[in-house]
């Protein structure tokens, strides 16, 4: 039995059919968003919810069956991100939980993360990236700092509404620095009334968009690559393995028949 899971497990369809599954979720979970289609086919959602909640359970039992125990199975950190999701399925759905069990419905969307195996590269190498992001965010925080206390000292009195405070001006440069509507929202009211300001929006957006946040997208970028290597260098011994037990097999075979 654990042969055939597992055997299942590593073919292709298999992921491509609960993918397909985590899909349907989400498009389920979409169209429950609109009162006037939910109230109609009501009874059709709450089946169709129970029947793709028991399926991503047959998929998790499956899984389980083919890894070779327990412990094995709990080693992967997916594993048990898939474990929680589909198992709070069942613990929360009774009617008083109507809204939690929604919001659990939608993280069952995430579950495609742990399906795609590119996905799930990703993510981990996002996650290899916080600890080593630190000193960035150190940086972003003195840079932001910095710029809020003069921005509120010059344009306080101009600007109240961009830089009454030091957090409303901390809340600016956000906006700022995602460069969503900042010149014709921000800039261009305060250069009515202070012609010099633009030297103080023009050096916060090259010091904080194209110096620091490109530290973020070349730290991410280099871990992406690491990640994709490893990736590599671990599929390359799977095959070897794979080879040798074969090769192992062929031997044992030929050494019954004698």
């Amino acid at each position: 039995m654990s042969k055939i899971a597992k055997h299942w497990v590593e073919q292709t369809w298999f992921t491509g059919f609960f993918f397909f599954l985590i899909l349907m979720n989400a498009v389920v979970v979409g169209l429950e968003t609109y009162p006037g289609i939910y109230r109609n086919y009501a009874p059709h959602f709450f089946v169709a919810d129970r029947l793709l909640l028991w399926l991503f359970t047959l998929e998790l039992l499956i899984r389980f069956l083919g890894s070779r125990s327990l412990k094995d199975y709990m080693k992967d950190p997916w594993n048990l991100f898939d474990l929680v999701i589909i198992l709070s399925g069942h613990l929360f759905s009774g009617m008083q939980f109507v809204t939690v069990l929604r919001v659990l419905r939608v993280l069952r969307v995430l579950r495609a993360v742990s399906v795609i195996p590119s996905l799930r590269r990703l993510v981990e190498a996002l996650l290899i990236t916080i600890p080593q992001m630190g000193n960035i965010l150190l940086l972003l925080s003195i840079v932001f700092y910095v710029f809020a206390v003069i921005g509120t000292l010059l344009f306080r009195d101009i600007a109240p509404q961009y830089f009454g405070s030091l957090h409303v001006t901390v809340l600016t440069l956000f906006q700022v620095v995602t460069l969503e509507s900042w010149a014709s929202g921000v800039m261009y009211p305060v250069l009515e009334q202070a012609p010099w300001a633009w030297v103080y929006f023009v050096s916060f957006i090259l010091v904080g968009t194209f110096i620091v946040l490109n530290l973020f997208v070349g730290v991410i970028v280099s871990k992406v690559e690491e990640v994709d290597a490893m990736s590599k260098e671990e599929e390359d011994w799977r095959e070897e393995l794979k080879w040798l037990r074969e090769q192992m097999e062929e031997i044992n075979r030929k050494l019954d028949r004698r």
